[in-house]
């Protein structure tokens, strides 16, 4: 046991398990999103257009389940729904993993005998040991 628990917290296991639980939920989160609350507006502009009920019928069978159709208005609620996904993590990520401020580069000169730069300090080169 002491083993698998140096493997879940080396590996970043745990993390990736709890990003994976998190991710599902925040799929369903996304979908009821869409669905709910973006797709009715969508289809009420469009004239009260069900993105879901949208399909090409290949053969009728009576019966909404054994029925062979093309449901292309599932596709446009899927595609919808990876865009609004795709926007949310691209939001989230933009805001919570920002780069550090940059540090400013310590001012150099170069030296004269070698042509290699180093630090204003410096006294001696560190590539060719010439007194600067």
């Amino acid at each position: 046991m002491t083993g698998f628990k140096a493997f879940l917290l080396k590996t970043n296991a745990l993390a990736l398990s709890v990003a994976v639980i998190i991710g599902f939920a925040m799929g369903n989160v996304v979908n009821s999103l869409v669905n709910d609350l973006i797709m009715p507006p969508i289809g009420m502009a469009l004239g009260s257009v069900d993105f879901s009920q949208m399909k090409i019928v290949l053969k009728a069978t009576g019966d909404p389940k054994t029925e062979v159709a093309i449901r292309y208005g599932n596709f446009i609620n899927v595609v919808i729904a990876f865009i609004v996904v795709a926007l949310v993590v691209y939001v989230l990520t933009s805001l919570l993993l920002r780069e550090a401020p940059k540090e400013p580069e310590p001012p150099t000169k170069t030296c004269q005998f070698c042509k290699e730069t180093v630090p204003a300090e410096a006294t001696k080169c560190r590539a060719c040991t010439s007194a600067i």
